[in-house]
């Protein structure tokens, strides 16, 4: 290689010292999803580390936390790691998708600051300290709701009707209920609201946002890059997933649990037919492809759920025990969120559309993570399952998060603003 070709590439890769956490500031997607890359691995060392010690007490030993772990897990990953990503897209989409000027910083920094504070501050409660809990909860609450105030007014101000818009921001809605579900729990409610705030995050805010996500912007990718192809975004598509969604959480929460499979097999039918029709055929670039790959997951986990559903209405058990939630968790909105946020990162960073090494490692072992975490509830040692299941996240994961903060703290590969 001659030595101009080696200056070159040398200059390409920002320098140790050109690393500012000024620059998150820069754009609402750098903070946000710096404090979600952050929370990714401080949450699963604490998630891990729990279930090491539950499984093996004699080698490592911790003090229980002053909530119920599964609990804290589940609010840490689906209140606030996921939104991290959630507003930190939404914010730089919600502008461009309805027409409108860029949020301002003023906007979006109480939202990035409110919700990294807010994490940190509950995992380190979940070392011991009830109060902290409740005070990363009530960040959380802060950012969560200065949020929202952004994408009400721009919501209010669209003069489109962008239902893709509409529909995110519903799902949001439903999120924030969850969330304040989760506080009135941690502030002395009966604990009848954990599974409520569950419920809400899991099938009515995060599977909304990313199917929303999915139907407005993958085909729309597929169409700029696949020769021939053509968008297909029927609204109505969008208009019954939400209704199956609606029923879902309407007989879950009703406890009419034997109707249940009814709309989860209808989003099964639907999220197949989705990705049949989607699905690009012929010639894609890696980084189109695992968005595609990813949203196979959703009618894997949805067939499972409604096996499940089916044998709870007919024998009263749980046969899959929590496999189709974390199919539909870790298979989906894992793989999903691997391929999203690496997409817009190297596109927000002016970086070539490319499917990096670190990110085809991390969405490659995340699907060897789903895999294992759905075994550990069929098999019978699941807790050795669950806390290897954990360690892999990390190691599926931590790369890739190192990359990502690495990009937000560095100036665009291009030179450009933001």
């Amino acid at each position: 290689m001659s030595l101009p070709i080696v200056r070159a590439t040398i200059e390409q890769v920002p320098r140790l010292e050109a690393l500012s956490v000024r620059r998150l500031g820069a754009a609402p997607h750098r903070l946000m999803f710096f404090a979600g890359a952050t929370n990714i691995l401080l949450a699963m060392i604490w998630w891990g580390a729990w279930l090491v010690a539950s499984r093996w007490p004699h080698v490592f030993a911790m003090s229980y936390p002053p909530v119920f772990p599964g609990w804290v897990h589940a609010f840490v990953m689906q209140y606030q790691m996921l939104p991290s990503f959630f507003f930190g897209f939404l914010l730089t989409t919600f502008p461009k998708w309805t027409a409108q000027p860029e949020v301002a910083r003023r906007s979006f920094v109480p939202v990035g600051v409110g919700l990294l504070a807010g994490q940190l501050l509950t995992l380190a409660g979940a070392l011991g300290s009830h109060t902290a809990v409740l005070a990363g909860v009530a960040l959380t609450i802060v950012g969560w709701t200065a949020a929202l105030a952004v994408f009400a007014t721009i919501v209010w101000r669209d003069q489109r009707a962008t239902w893709h818009a509409r529909s995110c921001f519903a799902a949001l809605l439903l999120g924030y209920v969850g969330v304040l579900a989760f506080a009135a729990f941690i502030a002395g409610a009966p604990a009848t609201w954990v599974p409520i705030s569950i419920k809400l995050g899991s099938f009515g805010m995060a599977l909304m946002v990313f199917f929303t996500v999915a139907h407005r912007m993958f085909p729309f990718f597929a169409s700029n890059v696949v020769l021939g192809y053509k968008s297909w975004r029927p609204m109505w598509l969008l208009a019954a997933v939400w209704g199956a969604v609606v029923a879902h959480l309407a007989i879950d929460l009703g406890h009419a649990v034997a109707w249940l499979w009814l709309p989860d097999a209808a989003l099964f039918a639907l999220a197949a037919f989705a990705w049949w029709r989607w699905w690009p055929r012929g010639p894609k670039p890696g980084l189109l492809s695992v968005l595609f790959l990813g949203l196979a997951w959703l009618p894997i986990a949805m067939a499972l759920y409604t096996v499940d559903d089916i044998a709870r209405a007919t024998t009263g058990a749980f046969v899959l025990g929590r496999a189709p939630a974390h199919a539909l968790f870790i298979g989906f909105f894992g793989s999903a969120l691997v391929a999203m946020v690496t997409r817009v990162t190297q596109g927000h960073s002016g970086r070539p559309l490319q499917m990096p090494r670190v990110g085809w490692f991390a969405f490659i072992a995340i699907q060897l993570v789903a895999i294992t975490r759905i075994a550990s509830d069929l098999v019978r040692d699941p807790g050795a399952w669950l806390a290897i299941s954990a360690i892999g996240w990390l190691v599926a994961l931590g790369p890739w998060v190192v990359r990502l903060g690495r990009i937000y703290l560095s100036p665009r590969a291009d030179h450009a603003p933001g």
